[in-house]
């Protein structure tokens, strides 16, 4: 039971990790440009942006400690990529849940306003 216990609170620090690194915009400004074009080096990426490349470098360190940036070294570069995994997590444990009340709500609206009252379709 220890063991689980362990898992379910390292899950839940690594989403904290997810929502904290996704609370500053200037980290969310990093994840739409990987989102662009995955793959970029530092200089790359400062091209597109308003900050400084220390300031730079350390919203992608944040982003690597959430596991939503990956890095890959081709000889003396460090390309960055979008993982967008964590995001996946966390819109099928919070997100996509809610839908289903939506869409079923969508579904009756149509069957009533089609006639078919209380019946199954």
């Amino acid at each position: 039971m220890k063991l689980v216990t362990v898992a379910v609170a390292t899950r839940s620090a690594d989403i904290d990790r997810v929502f904290k690194a996704l609370a500053d915009p200037g980290r969310r400004h990093l994840l739409d440009l990987l989102h662009r074009n995955s793959g970029q080096t530092l200089s790359e990426l400062c091209a597109h942006l308003e900050m400084t490349r220390q300031s730079a470098t350390q919203h992608l360190q944040q982003l690597e400690d959430a596991n939503l940036v990956t890095v890959v070294w081709r000889g003396r570069e460090k390309l960055h990529y979008l993982n967008p995994v964590p995001l996946h997590e966390i819109y099928a444990r919070w997100i996509g849940k809610f839908e289903v009340g939506r869409l079923d709500a969508l579904h009756d609206l149509k069957r009533r306003l089609e006639g078919g009252g209380d019946e199954e379709a």
